[in-house]
């Protein structure tokens, strides 16, 4: 009998689980669904009432707006480079650190770690203004107005502000790799670099690949502080950036903001499909333990 009333809990329990999945997925992709619907209608600047989910005939015309955009090709190919380079140098140098609270005991790690935690608590926006003024001050040759306004400056910024976060991320990655690793390294006579670069860094792809992606999809929707330190200078243009120029001041022809949109969440959705088999962490040290 305990067993039978056990068992229809368990089902009542899956059903319940079945039941807010479901409403969830509903939740999320209904507005999407009509983000695709209405990117191929075309409106007088007024959205249609009531919403369409489904479109009535397919018209390309505001993908050919965009597409046909000339500052188009300089706002993907702004947003690739920015995007590829400050995922690169902030995996690397987030690894390193994250390695170091890890594995290294040094005067003041946990106080310095702490200080990391307290950077993250601050609201980005609090910290645009001081960015602004530091990247001003850095006058280098060929750059009179110092880094504002310039690719460098965009992308010193991106990797300074989420290094505390990614080395938060890996940290108790590293710290639950096995510590006879680090020692058999040690007693044949190698380094916290051979450790590094031959042991902690092999057995960290996924946990590693896990942040890139996630840092991927930051980088290459972010918007608010590309605005304050780019914004100015059509070249430096961004993905982000044109679809708020979209948004015309008194009226907004919103199948192209759609459209636009749709288009640049091209590259994070197939980036998503193609890496989510590999997004797991456990289980990769079993049997590495040196005898």
């Amino acid at each position: 009998m305990m067993k039978r009333n056990m068992k229809k809990s368990d089902a009542a329990l899956q059903v319940l689980i079945w039941v807010l999945l479901i409403g969830a997925l509903f939740v999320f992709s209904v507005p999407f669904l009509y983000m695709i619907t209405n990117s191929f209608e075309e409106f007088s600047f007024v959205l249609p009432y009531p919403p369409k989910l489904f479109p009535t005939k397919l018209q390309w015309s505001a993908y050919e707006h965009i597409l046909s955009m000339k500052i188009f090709p300089t706002a993907v190919k702004n947003s690739i480079i920015n995007t590829s380079i400050t995922v690169v140098l902030a995996v690397f140098i987030s690894s390193l650190s994250a390695y170091g609270f890890a594995k290294i005991k040094f005067p003041g790690r946990e106080l310095l770690f702490n200080i990391y935690l307290f950077t993250l608590m601050m609201p980005g926006f609090l910290n645009i203004i001081p960015q602004f003024i530091v990247l001003r001050s850095m006058k280098m040759p060929g750059f009179a107005n110092g880094l504002v306004g310039t690719r460098p400056g965009l992308i010193l910024i991106y990797v300074a502000t989420n290094v505390c976060g990614h080395t938060f991320f890996l940290r108790s990655f590293f710290r639950g790799l096995s510590r006879s690793l680090s020692e058999s390294v040690l007693i044949d006579g190698g380094g916290h670099g051979a450790i590094f670069f031959k042991i902690m860094l092999p057995l960290s792809k996924p946990a590693i690949g896990t942040m890139a992606i996630f840092a991927f999809q930051g980088f290459w929707e972010e918007y608010f502080t590309a605005k304050v330190l780019v914004g100015a200078n059509e070249k430096m243009i961004t993905l982000p950036l044109l679809l708020q120029r979209l948004n015309g001041e008194h009226a907004t022809r919103w199948e192209w903001v759609f459209a636009a949109s749709i288009l640049a969440l091209i590259p994070v959705v197939i980036l998503f499909v193609v890496s989510q088999k590999k997004m797991v962490v456990g289980g990769l040290t079993q049997g590495s333990v040196k005898g």
